[in-house]
């Protein structure tokens, strides 16, 4: 029985199939909520790419080696079948392993409680080139990620890391900050159920969705949407994280640089942003980070990033007199930000009634994971919200709000 990839793969996955299938990407990662398909999606491809490559085998893995038979065995299975491959594959629970009987390639099956064992790992030939990593939020951290990867790709010519998870609520969580860090080779996909052929969820389900959807909106975008809705003590409830374009950024007609001086532990951090007075709209576009590096050296990045030579504002931490001093011996235009009482207040209260802030997180890592988890404190005792603003790993806000003092100062704003 000859089976068309579109019947099985939803159209929202087409974009990473063939990115995947191009040979440009070698790292999946695909987040979102209940019935988002990506756990489908990423067994088929797990099953298609170890047929296109046949020197190679792939594991699966999840934290606990006790939920993978009703999981990703089952799921795996699934992916046989939906494939037309059921005849082709030999699949046993003791060992837990699928075998295709053509080739003789596995795909293996292991739990992180016993790490042991894929230090150990062995396969008949070749080597292992393809792994998935289902409910990457459960496991320890990007350091416990890493060593695995290190222990299961030795050798061999072919590699793709698969990666899945329902993103938790807090922003702080390592997965969540995981998915900002961009590198070569990693593609992030978000999908939801709303992006399914409703018939392939089912009655059941959808009705389920609608009722929360209605009951506990908030619960709805966690569980349903995917969406990282924290403990409803987020300050910036305007963010919005999407990528803005080299020709978008180009088109900004006025540029605004900030400083917040730094060396270790607290880093020194750098941004770039634009305001749209008419929408109301902070774009932060470009950032820095570093530690125990001195003025001349953070002076000269700037230098070579043009700062200075666009006419943009330079606006620093005038705690530092002499850290700006030397920025203007060395070329640049640095003015210290206007100190006052109420400062922090009257700026972080103009970032937060802004109609949006837009924050590129693949040019701004840092700066987006500082926005996304900086939170009002609560009390201990009575989980009730505090007032004021925790100066804590609040780096670019602080270069963020000194970029744009001589906006939120104009009278009027």
């Amino acid at each position: 029985m000859k089976i068309r990839l579109k019947e099985v793969i939803a159209p929202v996955f087409w974009p990473v199939h063939r990115a995947v299938q191009s040979g440009r990407v070698q790292e999946v990662v695909a987040k979102g909520g209940r019935g988002s398909g990506k756990s489908s999606y990423l067994s088929l491809e797990l099953v298609l790419q170890l047929l296109r490559h046949p020197d190679c085998h792939a594991v699966v893995l999840r934290k606990v080696a006790g939920t993978m038979r009703a999981s990703v065995y089952a799921q795996i299975t699934w992916a046989i079948g939906a494939l037309g491959l059921a005849g082709r594959f030999k699949c046993t629970v003791s060992p837990m392993e699928c075998t295709y009987l053509p080739t003789g390639q596995k795909i293996l099956f292991f739990g992180l409680d016993d790490a042991g064992k894929l230090k150990s790992l062995k396969v008949p030939f070749g080597a292992v080139g393809i792994a998935w990593f289902e409910e990457l939020d459960q496991f320890d951290g990007p350091e416990e990620i890493r060593s695995v990867e290190q222990s299961v790709f030795r050798g061999g010519d072919y590699a793709l890391t698969l990666k899945s998870f329902n993103p938790p609520a807090m922003a702080r969580s390592w997965v969540n900050r995981y998915v900002l860090q961009t590198r070569p080779g990693r593609l992030v996909h978000h999908s939801t159920c709303l992006d399914l052929p409703p018939d392939w969820l089912g009655p059941k389900f959808l009705a389920d969705a609608a009722h929360l959807k209605e009951t506990n909106p908030e619960a709805y975008r966690h569980e349903y949407l995917g969406e990282v809705v924290g403990s409803g003590a987020a300050v910036f409830a305007n963010l919005r994280l999407e990528p803005l374009d080299g020709e978008t950024i180009a088109a900004f007609d006025r540029l605004y640089h900030g400083v917040d001086w730094g060396w270790y532990p607290d880093p020194w951090a750098y941004n770039a942003v634009s305001y749209d007075a008419a929408r109301r709209t902070l774009y932060i576009f470009d950032e820095l980070t570093r530690t125990r590096t001195p003025n001349r050296d953070t002076a000269a990045l700037l230098r070579e990033r043009g700062v200075g030579e666009d006419g943009g504002f330079l606006t620093a931490d005038a705690a530092e007199p002499k850290s700006c001093a030397d920025y203007r011996a060395a070329g640049l235009p640095c003015r210290a930000a206007q100190k006052g009482p109420g400062s922090v207040r009257e700026s972080m209260k103009w970032l937060q009634g802004l109609c949006a802030i837009v924050i590129d997180p693949g040019r701004c890592p840092d700066t987006a994971a500082e926005f996304s988890e900086y939170e009002y404190q609560r009390d201990p005792r009575t989980g009730e919200v505090l007032p004021g603003y925790p100066d804590v790993n609040n780096h670019h806000i602080d270069a963020v709000r000194y970029a744009v003092e001589t906006i939120w100062k104009r009278r009027g704003n």
